[in-house]
């Protein structure tokens, strides 16, 4: 898998981020939604990797820094077509490294409460992200959890 910076600029990108916008507004409510469209990930405290094998997209997350210590995990998002390949958890893992690179001591995240996104959390979880109160802005909404992880602990997170 190669994870690379994308521009936001090529129509494959562009339609798999529609697939993402599409996915959570299907699974939670207009209010409880904070999934970020293509204009907005090209703001400049967002950096947006895809991840390709060959011509095949696989996927895209991206890292929003929030402060000069903590950093949001954003629309991260497999293609249908690739779930079950470790896509999510390779981009993850890319993004938690990306944070530890920039000294970040917090990595969090949004993502929502419904069955539909719990797979994502399960993956959360799994390298180590917990639940949190809400953080940058964000209100209490049962439609969503928040998590996040420590990077100021010893070590990269565990894949297993």
């Amino acid at each position: 898998m190669d994870i690379r910076v994308d521009d936001l600029q090529g129509p494959r990108i562009a339609d798999l981020l529609a697939a993402h916008v599409a996915f959570c507004r299907a699974s939670s409510p207009p209010e409880s939604t904070h999934v970020l469209d293509l204009d907005a990930l090209r703001s400049p405290e967002i950096t947006f990797w895809s991840a390709w094998d060959g011509d095949s997209l696989l996927g895209c997350a991206a890292l929003k820094e929030l402060d000069i210590a903590h950093g949001e995990v954003k629309s991260m998002h497999t293609a249908v077509q690739q779930r079950g390949r470790g896509v999510g958890l390779g981009l993850l893992l890319h993004i938690v490294a990306e944070a530890r690179s920039r000294a970040y001591r917090r990595l969090s995240l949004e993502t929502g409460s419904k069955p539909a996104f719990a797979p994502a959390r399960a993956l959360y979880a799994r390298l180590g992200f917990v639940r949190c109160p809400p953080f940058a802005g964000y209100r209490l909404d049962p439609n969503s959890v928040f998590m996040t992880l420590d990077l100021a602990g010893v070590g990269p997170p565990s894949a297993t």
